[in-house]
């Protein structure tokens, strides 16, 4: 499928959803569109996950800092695991925040937020982390496949593919999205070589295992433009190595 179409296949699932979750009154945003939803549910589906094996081994935790995934955030603070969240459009040359549960001065439901995070906790280069035995993603769609589209913003996947190259991300490293029932989509998701899939679906009421889901080998370098690798310092030290 050609890249337009793509995007235009993917965008056409973003719609569907968006329009679906607004029309049950599903969310807690005005608009949804545009946006990883804040979905109604979203504490529920946390404790779904915490209930789980996986999350249970988990010391060191990668988050994303939507308002969905923030219970998931405070949940692992709370029992003492390190949480690692993505500076805003990994915009700076250190590109992750260390929410350490040891050392934070301001309880974990407050500090998991993004905003205060950004302002108590230390950032790190992608060298500094710990290799990651969870890793938490927002979502828009996904399926049983384990596929996923975000906003369509990309940041999630160059994470994924960043720290994979950098040997944080192992085969025993679990991949998650907590999401809202009416997220999880029956129709195929398109994807490309660099998107991301999940080996968990969480919602408040079920929890979904994806078979063989799709992981990135590292950065695929042929799906960004100079523009976007000139905004991502990260991406600017890995390509000049």
């Amino acid at each position: 499928m050609a890249a337009n179409s793509l995007d235009r296949a993917k965008q056409a699932v973003r719609t569907q959803v968006w329009d679906a979750l607004t029309a049950a009154d599903a969310v807690h945003d005005l608009s949804v569109h545009g946006r990883i939803p804040h979905f109604k549910g979203a504490e529920e589906a946390a404790a779904r996950l915490a209930g789980l094996p996986a999350w249970q081994r988990a010391s060191v935790v990668k988050a994303v800092p939507d308002k969905a995934q923030l219970p998931v955030r405070a949940r692992a603070l709370e029992e003492g695991k390190t949480v690692y969240m993505a500076v805003p459009k990994l915009a700076t040359p250190k590109p992750f925040y260390l929410l350490d549960p040891a050392t934070l001065t301001v309880p974990p439901t407050e500090a998991a937020a993004s905003r205060t995070a950004a302002t108590i906790a230390p950032t790190v280069e992608v060298d500094a982390l710990r290799p990651l035995d969870l890793i938490v993603l927002g979502s828009v769609a996904v399926n049983r496949d384990g596929a996923r589209i975000g906003k369509g913003a990309g940041y999630s996947d160059i994470e994924f593919a960043l720290l994979t190259e950098a040997g944080l991300v192992t085969p025993e490293t679990i991949v998650v999205t907590t999401v809202h029932a009416l997220q999880v989509v029956e129709t195929p998701i398109p994807t490309t070589e660099h998107d991301v899939g999940v080996d968990l679906i969480v919602t408040p009421d079920k929890t979904i295992t994806c078979p063989n889901p799709h992981r990135p080998s590292g950065v695929d370098w042929s799906a960004l433009t100079a523009e976007k690798i000139n905004t991502i310092p990260a991406l600017m030290a890995r390509r000049g190595t």
